[in-house]
């Protein structure tokens, strides 16, 4: 079954209004007729069965068949902070990330980051990662598509993840996979966890140190050495199998 999403303010009482691209795609690339069902979540923990009930100037009309809680979303909200990648590698990140689970996944310029966007060419990227999310968040059954923020200073990621309750960061120089394991075993569902992970280069040990400094949890992911993308999604694998209810 087709998944879209709309804002709060396009649901109505019986009926759901979609518009913008949408429109298009269900009228003329999926070609969705009268009476077909469709599966749309409201970015507000909600999902609703509807079915196509009219396609009009430049919006698509839904009935409403059912409406239930959304039973998609970790009881913890999962911040990503990557450090740029090379290549095309974003991409993959933001599309398995939003699989796993994540709620927002924060670009980071690192000190070690090859890549170096101007404001223009940072746009055009942060506007591609997010059709990336919205596409991956269809594909999960997600009842909300996660941001994909501006691009940051490690500083300016330091200060956002102030407000987080737990700040992990996987280092490669880390040590007690005891320690690791208990850490993970203690975040609580409800609690905001913040990942930082190091682009190909890994970490700077003076970024490691800050990040200890504001109160982040260096750990470990083992004995092996992982590409920036694998210790991303290991990460987050592992906390969506601890938080999953």
């Amino acid at each position: 079954m087709q998944h879209f999403f709309v804002i709060p303010e396009q649901v109505g009482e019986t009926e759901i209004y979609v518009t913008g691209q949408d429109v298009n795609h269900m009228k003329n690339v999926l070609r969705m007729k009268i009476g077909e069902q469709v599966e749309i979540s409201d970015g507000n923990n909600k999902k609703y069965l509807c079915e196509v009930s009219a396609y009009e100037d430049d919006q698509a009309v839904l009935k409403i068949l059912e409406t239930r809680e959304a039973d998609t979303e970790l009881k913890s909200k999962l911040y990503l902070f990557q450090g740029l990648p090379k290549n095309d590698k974003m991409e993959l990140i933001v599309q398995k990330a939003v699989e796993l689970g994540a709620y927002e996944v924060i670009p980071v310029a690192m000190k070690r980051c090859v890549v170096k966007l101007d404001a223009k060419k940072a746009a055009k990227k942060v506007e591609r990662w997010n059709s990336i999310s919205e596409s991956a968040a269809k594909q999960a059954g997600r009842s909300l598509i996660p941001k994909v923020s501006e691009v940051v200073s490690y500083q300016e990621a330091l200060e956002k993840a102030k407000t987080l309750d737990v700040v992990l960061v996987p280092y490669e120089l880390a040590e007690g996979m005891a320690e690791t394991k208990q850490l993970l075993h203690q975040i609580q569902p409800g609690q905001s966890v913040g990942i930082f992970i190091g682009p190909e280069g890994g970490f700077e040990r003076e970024e490691v140190e800050q990040a200890m400094a504001d109160g982040a949890h260096p750990v470990t992911l083992g004995r092996r050495i992982l590409r920036t993308e694998t210790a991303g999604f290991t990460m987050l694998s592992i906390l969506m199998f601890e938080l999953e209810s």
